[in-house]
């Protein structure tokens, strides 16, 4: 129970201190994860990232439950969720109240101006972060699929089927040439 609670408690902080949607949560919550908490290694957060980007809904959320649900199964998923939750859906009641009142205050528009440069760089650490130790292949793969979402209009999901339908035959590919020999 005192892990649940734990895991709650971790969760709720992420939720209650991040700005800027879920992207900006991933460096975050890979600190408390994996640094603060040693919950999941560097590798596991990367798979747990990816599986949480292919799955529907937001990926803070999603990787929130995953973690969750490796730590203590559907009891963890559900502490995990709660806690990242509660202060969203607090503050987007509380705005939804009020906001209307405060929509034209020149403090409110300057705090909001204020905090796109951090929400950049809070989408951008966990890509260098976690891109470390990547092949040079593999950055050029990623330059190219970033460039050809953004110049193109590909959607991404395309891309993402093609990389793994490319990742599932290279690994046939290699485990058939590791039991030829």
């Amino acid at each position: 129970m005192r892990e649940l609670l734990t895991m709650f408690g971790s969760f709720f902080k992420i939720g209650l201190f991040t700005f800027g949607g879920g992207y900006a949560m991933v460096p975050i919550i890979q600190c408390e994860v994996i640094d603060h908490r040693g919950w999941v290694d560097r590798d596991e957060f990367v798979e747990l990232l990816t599986l949480a980007q292919s799955a529907p809904g937001p990926i803070a959320l999603n990787t929130s439950v995953f973690v969750g649900y490796k730590m203590r199964g559907y009891a963890g998923a559900l502490a995990a969720l709660l806690g990242v939750v509660v202060p969203a859906f607090t503050v987007i009641l509380l705005v939804a109240i009020y906001f209307a009142q405060f929509r034209e205050n020149v403090y409110v528009n300057a705090a909001f101006k204020g905090m796109r440069p951090a929400v950049v760089a809070l989408i951008v650490s966990p890509i260098v972060s976690l891109s470390k130790g990547m092949g040079v292949w593999k950055y050029v793969v990623a330059a190219a699929v970033a460039l050809l979402v953004w110049w193109s209009g590909v959607s991404p999901i395309w891309l993402i089927i093609v990389a793994a339908v490319v990742g599932v035959a290279i690994e046939l590919y290699n485990s058939r040439k590791h039991v030829a020999r």
